[in-house]
């Protein structure tokens, strides 16, 4: 994976397989790790930082996935190619924001990143499209144990695995999954299983993470504590009892859309496609919102004009920093929405 022309490609995330599909968009596990002997990121020196940095890349390189993967110096990278890191899920948007000696090391097949110097010393990251969250932990513990061999974690007997933030002190894992919740947004249901998932201590964000606001009807859900449970805990739950439980829910709101209302709910799959086909302009969150229908359209066999490749491929490459990135320039509010109509009409219209 180069930043040259992410456009090319959509990403591991949004292959659109995998099992699920039809409601999980994506699995992802974050291990958060720190260099015992150095200081938190919080109270480190430039100079502190950059060893860090450096003591990190070169232990990962050495490493089976580091041999598969580029080093990209987020520090030095531009506004737009820290975005586009950002849309394709390969960092967050604290570790763009961040000040100082930081990096990323991307796998070719964007199924791994390394982000180095983001609240932790590193953080590491496995991605699959679907419910896949066993064959995520494999590749993330895999690069774990790597690591682990090269460099000396802080890790405490009592405690465990010592981070930056107290919620992920011990194991330090973060399971997220993200969900697309159509059905349950248009009858009202979603608000039901968010309480009920915050009653169970996991969080529900937006499709950036934390603080960011739900656009095209994707949730993600994660846990937000981890000392006294195992990795394989954490993972069974999510696998066996909570993501299963809310898809059954989706699933049974879309039937209930069809056999209640099913004009009305073409009309709202059909009319979205209509405006992003014929819009001389528009704005990315009602794009995400039209693309919605259009996929809730499509996994209900009810729209045969496009596949789920296709619209995940308009879905990313409708981004603001993807976009800014096909025209090699920085473009205003306006001429991005200008932007992303005449894209949306060239692309639906060989598609239709």
């Amino acid at each position: 994976m180069t930043l040259d022309d992410p456009t090319r490609t959509t990403g591991e995330w949004l292959r659109g397989v995998g099992p699920l599909s039809d409601v999980v968009i994506s699995s992802r596990i974050r291990l958060a790790r720190n260099l015992a002997d150095q200081p938190f990121l919080s109270t480190a020196t430039p100079t502190e930082r950059t060893e860090i940095y450096r003591a990190v890349a070169d232990a990962f390189a050495s490493t089976p996935a580091g041999k598969d993967s580029v080093l990209i110096d987020v520090e030095s990278a531009d506004a737009i190619d820290q975005e586009v890191l950002v849309e394709r899920h390969l960092v967050s948007r604290q570790h763009v924001n961040a000040e100082g000696s930081r990096g990323v090391t991307v796998s070719a097949d964007e199924t791994r990143a390394l982000m180095i110097n983001e609240e932790d010393h590193l953080r590491m990251q496995a991605l699959r499209s679907g419910l896949q969250l066993d064959a995520v932990w494999s590749d993330v513990d895999r690069m774990d144990d790597a690591l682990g061999e090269k460099l000396p974690f802080a890790f405490d007997r009592r405690l465990g695995f010592l981070t930056a933030c107290p919620t992920n002190v011990g194991t330090g894992i973060r399971v997220s999954v993200m969900l697309h919740l159509p059905a349950l947004k248009i009858t009202k249901e979603i608000e039901r299983v968010a309480r009920a998932t915050r009653d169970m201590r996991l969080a529900v964000r937006g499709m950036l993470g934390e603080g960011t606001e739900v656009v095209g009807d994707l949730y993600q859900i994660s846990n937000q504590t981890t000392l006294g449970k195992s990795e394989a805990e954490i993972i069974k739950a999510f696998t066996e009892q909570i993501i299963p439980k809310i898809v059954e829910y989706e699933r049974t709101a879309r039937d209930s859309l069809v056999q209640r209302s099913p004009y009305q709910l073409d009309d709202r799959i059909w009319r979205a496609h209509g405006i992003l086909s014929n819009a001389r302009r528009i704005t990315n969150e009602e794009t995400q919102a039209l693309l919605s229908a259009v996929r809730m359209g499509i996994h209900l066999e009810r729209f045969p004009l496009l596949d789920i490749p296709t619209l995940n491929e308009l879905f990313l490459h409708t981004q603001p920093a993807h976009l800014q990135k096909r025209h090699g320039r920085s473009l205003s509010d306006d001429e991005r929405d200008i932007a992303r109509a005449e894209y949306l009409r060239t692309r639906l219209t060989g598609a239709g």
